[in-house]
């Protein structure tokens, strides 16, 4: 509630600047500022990062007052510097241009997966983990990697609840279902949905992606069957008495997943040239039709699933609305960012363009993929998305055409090294923390980061050699 009315106050004093300086600003000049204008967004992402680890119970009580803070120092600064008419239209330009669809796309995917209930009795064998797994792994990118977790993690719980050593299974659960699996649609992870946003076509990941994720799913799947196989030797596992058949509730929700796929697939190929505009932002009636249909997919889904299938799935609203707040503040934060960049070779972040371009003015793949991913697993994958998808043009049809290798690399490093930690990627902090509370000894944050990176980079190194991967040269 604080949260809320403080974005209410934000707004209020918003409105006060534009009335006193109406005339609303062209774009902001991204060449002539400092990098003092990146602080707010630094400061933002730290506090995602660092707040959970070094003041847990503060940050949960505080998230959101925090990240509105930002916000509203970001919007201060602009209107202080350009005019309250810059800080109006660039608010609404990050609020109805990026951020609303953004958090749509979540909460109607979190909502209606919360309500898909797996139940019955199954033991936590290495062939039914690696089923779960792959089960989920493949979910992912239907139902998102938010949704894919909620509907797959307590079943593996349940399953290997009686073994002694499971930690394994949660961290490979992360990297697969939470991230890796997530790689193939605009609807499976958040970077890729912005990319979507901003004029990458729905089918343009799987049809690029596709062969580097496979390498990848199967590669990390046989590790991880090679790990859990070696470990259960040493474990006693119950007979199998089933008692309860495994069944799966909800099952309406499939039907409202399908509708929301057939939404977003709908805004694609849908133009009737009808647009609104709002303080210089434009937004589709394509874009407003879709968001309508996620909301009502999702209230649906609430309205007609049995409460008991929801409570069962320990389903909240906690933590969708804790994504919220936090994207609302980083969908704020990142406007000077976004200026600054698009500035390219003139502007503060000239550097990064360097240490991505080649010597002959190429865009150099590898550079994108490793620094992306990089950020990404420190600095949440889908603000760092967008970052590199602006150093590298902004323009979706041409890093759709000639510049494919350079998009494929971001999308990759965004995707598949959100899962080196667990604020890289919204899902994995809500699987650390369910897995925590039902009594699995997660590692810390460091300790999972070193477990994590000895099982990611030898495959990333694999597909920055690799002849086929595009983080080279696009097959």
């Amino acid at each position: 509630m604080f949260a809320r009315r403080m974005v209410l106050k934000a707004a209020a004093a918003i409105a006060v600047m534009v009335l006193a300086s109406p005339a609303l600003a062209a774009d902001l000049d991204g060449a002539a500022m400092g990098v003092s204008w990146a602080l707010p967004f630094a400061g933002i992402l730290l506090s995602i990062a660092l707040g959970p680890l070094l003041f847990a119970k503060f940050w949960h009580h505080h998230y959101g007052k925090i990240a509105t803070a930002w916000a509203v120092i970001t919007l201060a600064a602009i209107a202080a510097a350009y005019g309250g008419g810059a800080a109006l239209a660039g608010f609404v330009h990050a609020m109805l241009g990026e951020y609303v669809s953004f958090i749509i796309l979540l909460f109607a995917l979190y909502t209606v997966a919360g309500g898909i209930l797996v139940t019955g009795d199954l033991r936590g064998t290495p062939a039914i983990n690696l089923g779960i797994l792959l089960f989920g792994t493949l979910a992912a990118s239907l139902v998102g990697t938010t949704g894919a977790s909620m509907i797959m993690i307590r079943p593996l719980l349940r399953a290997n609840a009686a073994r002694t050593r499971n930690v394994h299974v949660v961290i490979f659960f992360i990297i697969l279902v939470a991230n890796v699996g997530g790689a193939l649609t605009p609807l499976g992870d958040p970077p890729l949905f912005v990319g979507f946003l901003h004029g990458v076509s729905f089918f343009w990941p799987v049809q690029y992606l596709w062969l580097q994720t496979l390498i990848v799913v199967l590669l990390l799947l046989a590790a991880f069957f090679i790990v859990d196989t070696w470990l259960c030797r040493s474990e006693t596992l119950a007979a199998a008495e089933r008692s309860e058949p495994v069944k799966v509730r909800g099952l309406l929700n499939i039907a409202l997943i399908a509708v929301i796929i057939g939404a977003i697939l709908g805004s694609a190929f849908w133009h009737p040239g009808i647009e609104f505009e709002v303080s210089g932002t434009h937004v589709a009636l394509q874009n407003l039709a879709r968001d309508a249909v996620l909301v009502l997919a999702a209230l649906a889904s609430l309205w007609l699933t049995e409460g008991d299938d929801r409570k069962a799935n320990g389903f909240t609203f906690e933590p969708i609305r804790e994504v919220a707040t936090l994207f609302a503040g980083i969908f704020v934060a990142i406007i000077p960012v976004m200026a600054m960049l698009k500035a390219g070779p003139d502007g503060t972040f000239a550097f990064l363009l360097q240490a991505v371009t080649a010597h002959d003015g190429s865009p150099h793949e590898a550079a994108y993929f490793w620094l992306t991913g990089f950020l990404s697993a420190f600095l949440d994958n889908a603000p760092t998305y967008l970052v590199f998808f602006e150093l590298a043009s902004g323009d979706a049809k041409e890093l759709m055409g000639p510049m494919a290798g350079t998009l494929a690399a971001i999308s990759m490093g965004a995707v598949y090294m959100g899962a080196l930690t667990y604020v890289g990627n919204a899902p994995n902090l809500m699987v650390y923390s369910i897995a925590k509370e039902q009594g699995v000894k997660m590692p810390s944050f460091f300790s999972y980061l070193f477990w994590a990176a000895c099982v990611l980079l030898p495959l990333f190194l694999i597909l920055t050699l690799l002849p086929i991967s595009p983080i080279l040269k696009l097959a």
